[in-house]
């Protein structure tokens, strides 16, 4: 199959699943082509069968805001043409869905198809937002297939734009056996003496609530002696600062950034913190539970589809850093408890495989293209 990927170009999770699916779909013999405004952060090195087709922004002296969703479009459909491809499958009802559709009408004459996959935001933050909420309707009905990353995201959004047509749940996985390279030797170094090293992973907006993880940390850091890894960036990376600062523990904790790989630093960790106000999916938490790391997260969301409440982790209410401390500190001090979690938690994982969800995608590809078939056999009947 000819497929074409558009998503969010950045290290958040829409954007590493996307980009994922898309090695995994041209390792499998699929022609892909990315369309976004830069190369996918988490592609690399281009892959044999992938090609990489930018959005050129220009600057125009009438136009306060440059169209953007005009501009992919018109990128799509030249790249739908160019490369002939079966489907579209954009990650985020908008702008990626809503560009998709006006494309698809640019190349009424090919048999294009598009699969539309909601990730979250666009769905309890962005697209329900009174301007955008009829063209992320309009997005997810018209697409000719519609997945979402977890039962709970698929019941909000049938909740909040009353949508009538099937949307399957296709999560998001991982690839544990994937090579990855080893950490950063000075964060190695700094972490090689047996202290609890607790890991945040996000891209540190208000949702994440990062202050939370600062506070839990800190309650778990007066009580025995704990490192803090910080990965990713964001707004809110200097409340992080500010917090860890103001409570004296700042000496204790590392910013690394953005990192491309994020499991070789997840193995160095004894917990994963996410006290998320909202997760749909929560593919970090995914990501240490892949490498046997247990998980310390909101009882949100889609959290509780992957984090297996006092197996795989522990959920606790959002806001309540005094539990998720002491949940911490069950961990990381009784070695038992953390073996059995992180036994349980890579277990855990496996059903969401890469060798499992991949299949799911192909499969779905498959239906949608033959249903268009049999459409137009249809059509050509009368």
């Amino acid at each position: 199959m000819r497929i074409g990927i558009s998503c969010y170009a950045t290290h958040g999770g829409s954007g590493v699943v996307a980009t994922e699916l898309g090695k995994h779909l041209a390792e499998r013999g699929h022609e892909v082509a990315f369309i976004s405004y830069a190369a996918p952060f988490r592609l690399g090195p281009i892959p044999s069968r992938v090609t990489v087709h930018e959005v050129e922004i220009n600057e125009y002296p009438l136009l306060r805001n440059f169209p953007y969703t005009l501009a992919l479009a018109s990128k799509m459909a030249e790249v739908v043409r160019d490369h002939r491809l079966d489907i579209l499958h954009v990650h985020y009802a908008i702008p990626f869905g809503a560009a998709a559709l006006l494309a698809r009408q640019i190349t009424a004459d090919l048999p294009l198809r598009i699969i539309t996959t909601l990730h979250g935001t666009d769905i309890t933050l962005v697209g329900n937002n009174s301007s955008f909420r009829p063209v992320t309707k309009m997005a997810i009905q018209a697409s000719d297939a519609v997945t979402a990353v977890s039962s709970y995201l698929r019941a909000e959004t049938i909740h909040q734009f009353d949508i009538t047509r099937p949307i399957e749940i296709i999560p998001n996985f991982v690839d544990p056996e994937a090579p990855a390279p080893p950490p950063p030797c000075c964060l190695e170094e700094a972490l090689d003496d047996g202290t609890p090293v607790l890991v945040h992973i996000s891209n540190f907006r208000p949702v994440k609530r990062v202050s939370d993880v600062v506070r839990t940390f800190a309650a778990v850091r007066r009580e025995i002696d704990a490192k803090l890894i910080l990965v990713g960036d964001g707004p809110d990376v200097s409340v992080a600062h500010h917090e860890l600062e103001r409570t004296g523990f700042l000496g204790d904790a590392f910013f690394v950034g953005v990192v491309r790989d994020v499991a070789p630093i997840l193995k160095l960790a004894d917990v994963l913190l996410l006290p998320s106000q909202m997760e749909s999916f929560g593919l970090a938490a995914l990501e240490a539970m892949a490498v046997g790391v247990p998980v310390v997260a909101s009882r949100v969301g889609g959290l509780p589809e992957v984090v297996e409440h006092d197996r795989s982790g522990f959920l606790e209410e959002p806001g309540d850093t005094a539990a998720m401390a002491d949940r911490v500190i069950e961990i990381v001090t009784d070695r038992s408890v953390r073996t059995r979690m992180g036994d349980a938690a890579r277990e855990s994982a496996g059903r969401f495989h890469s060798d499992r969800v991949i299949p799911q995608y192909e499969a779905l590809y498959e239906r949608v293209l033959r249903s268009s078939q049999r459409s137009a056999t249809s059509d050509s009947s009368r």
